[in-house]
């Protein structure tokens, strides 16, 4: 149980960093369509953030209020990560059309 914990703790801060370093580069960078495509990663580091916060909340509190809150951020957060992958993949097709325009 404690090795499960210590993987879902660096997971979360693994993710967390993740989500800070694509949010500064979204606030840095001054192309429209690479700002999108940099929220969208940062959400999906986000997402993946929900995931591992709710699979940790699994093992610490063992109730059925635990259980449900837990499957309320794993739940959250796959919708959350799914849907900015899908725009992080959609968007990051222009970046290299927008950044040979903006030369």
């Amino acid at each position: 149980m404690e090795i499960l914990n210590f993987l879902f703790v660096a997971g979360i801060i693994v993710s967390f960093v993740a989500y800070f370093y694509y949010k500064t580069k979204q606030i840095r960078t001054t192309l429209p369509i690479r700002k999108k495509w940099n929220k969208a990663k940062s959400g999906v580091a986000l997402g993946i953030f929900m995931i591992f916060v709710g699979l940790n909340i699994t093992i610490i509190y063992t109730t059925t209020i635990g259980f449900i809150v837990a499957a309320l951020f794993i739940v959250v957060g796959i919708g959350y990560a799914v849907n900015n992958f899908k725009r992080a993949k959609h968007e990051g097709r222009f970046v290299a059309e927008e950044l040979e325009l903006n030369k």
